[in-house]
């Protein structure tokens, strides 16, 4: 199975930016689609952003309309690892970030029981 570490979360002024990366222990991320997602105390898992597998004859990314065009979704094969490139925070950005990995490669879903692997999480607050 896959192992999913998340980290760069921290503490950020409004209006800030931050880089969450997601790397596995078992150098197979190049074979799945990755979703992020976030989750804030009291709140149903929300989807982020997705890619399709790099394997993938035309690799496909989503945003969901609260992060589109203030966040950015990457992949480094050579490092087995993603990143989610996170501008312009807002408050409401504040939550545990989770990247999460489907085995079968061509699913870029926003909805989190797509989805096989999960990672532990990384807190990100937006505040002064």
């Amino acid at each position: 199975q896959v192992h999913l570490v998340e980290s760069g979360g921290e503490l950020v002024q409004p209006g800030g930016s931050l880089t969450l990366s997601c790397v596995t222990s078992t150098f197979t991320l190049e074979y799945y689609a990755i979703g992020w997602f976030r989750q804030a105390p009291g709140q149903e898992r929300e989807g982020l952003s997705c890619m399709t597998s790099r394997d993938r004859r035309d690799q496909y990314t989503y945003y969901s309309d609260s992060v589109k065009g203030r966040f950015t979704i990457s992949r480094d094969t050579s490092k087995s690892a993603v990143f989610l490139q996170m501008n312009g925070l807002k408050p409401e950005d504040t939550g545990v970030y989770y990247c999460a990995a489907e085995r079968a490669g061509s699913v870029c879903s926003l909805r989190h029981t797509e989805y096989d692997y999960w990672g532990q999480g990384t807190q990100v607050t937006v505040s002064s």
